[in-house]
């Protein structure tokens, strides 16, 4: 897969997507990087540390968080990635369901597409626009209910709408990411679920997946652990992820993120080699 000038072996590596939010509320990491010099001065640390994709998002999407307009978020993401792209040689995401804001992030040099919605948000407009635009995109899944009949079977079925609808604008296969969306829509059995069955959701679709547990409730419920204090338990998911055959997986923590997948793969690979 290519994202940007870099291509990517999501069938034998798993790459670490950091997480920068230029928002005043993220869950965790909210005001902290919400001006060009702090997001740029993180965005460098990361880099530094193994981040191989920068996701840039304007909007908190915690629970119970606050729509803001297409304008507010555009005028927060594309300085940023502006100012990424002119500075760093690394792949640029945008995390957003709003294709407007796609759009305008796609203009300032995003090279990929990060839709927490699946392309269900709208009426087709985000869909066409990643089509248009030849991006790759992360389709993660969501849904407005958790009633599940039976969990997995049901989030593999979600996903295949999403897919459907993406292959249906003209998005080809090899531009395709997914990401089971721990966290939304989901109780905490789901959410352990859909981590340690990650392979099912790899193997019944065949595309490259995506997983993103940093510092979610998934955690803190678990540990009994505030936001800020769910390294650990961050990492244990990880550790699984890559095990179950993730391609990349988002978080805050890149240092030790990195080393815990490289640890992984090491313990994967290296008895098969011997």
């Amino acid at each position: 897969m290519k994202i940007g000038s870099r291509k990517f072996d999501t069938a034998n590596e798993c790459y670490i997507m950091g997480i920068l939010n230029v928002t005043p509320d993220s869950f965790s990491d909210g005001g902290k990087f919400n001006n060009i010099d702090s997001a740029l001065s993180h965005a460098e640390a990361m880099i530094s540390e193994g981040a191989d994709i920068i996701d840039v998002g304007g909007e908190s999407t915690r629970p119970g968080f606050v729509r803001i307009s297409d304008d507010e978020e555009i005028s927060r993401i594309v300085p940023v990635i502006e100012a990424l792209k002119s500075r760093f040689d690394v792949p640029v995401s945008i995390d957003t369901y709003k294709y407007k804001v796609a759009s305008a992030a796609a203009e300032a040099g995003a090279d990929l597409i990060n839709d927490i919605y699946g392309l269900k948000y709208d009426n087709g407009e985000m869909a066409d626009l990643i089509a248009k635009t030849g991006l790759p995109c992360c389709l993660m899944h969501n849904r407005n209910d958790m009633d599940y009949d039976s969990f997995m079977d049901d989030l593999i079925s979600d996903m295949r709408v999403s897919v459907d609808i993406a292959k249906k604008a003209g998005i080809t296969d090899d531009s395709i990411i997914l990401d089971p969306g721990v966290g939304f829509a989901k109780s905490l059995e789901n959410n352990l679920e859909a981590i340690d069955r990650l392979d099912m959701l790899k193997n019944e679709l065949g595309y490259p997946v995506l997983l993103g547990t940093s510092r979610k409730s998934v955690i803190g419920l678990t540990l009994d652990l505030p936001s800020d204090q769910r390294v650990e338990g961050t990492l244990a998911t990880t550790v699984v992820g890559v095990m179950r055959g993730a391609a990349f997986v988002r978080v805050h923590d890149v240092r030790e993120n990195f080393r815990a997948v490289k640890m992984t793969q090491a313990i994967m690979r290296g008895y098969k080699r011997g």
